[in-house]
């Protein structure tokens, strides 16, 4: 059999597994990418709070998770939160068996260990944006919330897209750990192939191109929001 038959889609070849691989790969990162964020931000804020409870939390979070290799941190939510959950039930008398779905504990997982490291980003950008923006808009009247929503959020997002834009890319690689505990994405579906038909490099290789591909349509896209939001920002 040929490489482009093993390539091809239908019953002969591989491709329909390898695309429902990126499909998976492409969607867990796009739905931990909300999660990631709103969560960096939170965490950015209590960094930031006058409050020294919450900036102590915060800190923690953060070190935990910068600390914590990514493999290990998947392990201890897929495996550790499902233990924990299971012993809650036994406690409450139950006996049924949970699984934490491998997606789910997928997102939870990078989705933390992506906020722990968008907070830093978020908190480098409030730092630039000068205490005069807050006295301005305090000046006019207007309550946090609001100068948080129309003048501060506004540059916030301007200063920090450049770093969040580099996490994005970490981030669609880190999926690929995902594979290890039963999730179909690019990596799971190529290595299936790979020792199925003995040929590891045509289907790596794929695999290698792939999140190549995405990566370089990932930059297109970013640098195309970078130079839009940059130029709105400069028209105001």
């Amino acid at each position: 059999m040929d490489y482009t038959t093993l390539l091809s889609f239908g019953p002969e070849g591989w491709g329909d597994d390898i695309a429902s691989g990126v499909a998976v790969t492409v969607s867990l990162a796009l739905v931990t990418l909300p999660l990631g964020l709103v969560l960096g931000f939170v965490v950015a804020l209590g960094k930031r709070s006058a409050e020294p409870t919450l900036r102590l939390s915060a800190n923690i979070f953060t070190t935990i998770f910068r600390g914590l290799p990514e493999l290990l941190t998947l392990f201890l939510v897929y495996y550790g939160a499902q233990i924990a959950i299971q012993q809650v039930v036994q406690a409450a008398g139950g006996e049924t068996y949970i699984e934490i779905n491998a997606f789910a504990a997928g997102m939870v997982a990078l989705g933390a260990v992506f906020s722990a490291y968008a907070s830093e980003v978020f908190v480098a950008a409030f730092s630039a944006i000068p205490n005069g923006q807050y006295e301005g808009a305090y000046a006019l009247g207007l309550s946090r919330r609001r100068t948080m929503r129309l003048v501060i959020l506004p540059q916030l997002i301007r200063v920090a897209l450049p770093g969040l834009s580099n996490l994005w890319l970490i981030l669609l690689k880190e999926t690929a750990l995902v594979s290890v505990i039963g999730l179909s994405d690019i990596l799971r579906q190529t290595g299936v192939a790979a020792r199925t038909t003995g040929e590891s490099f045509l289907f790596y290789g794929t695999a290698c191109l792939l999140y190549l591909a995405l990566a370089l349509i990932s930059s297109i896209v970013l640098s195309s929001v970078e130079r839009r939001v940059s130029a709105g920002g400069a028209a105001r």
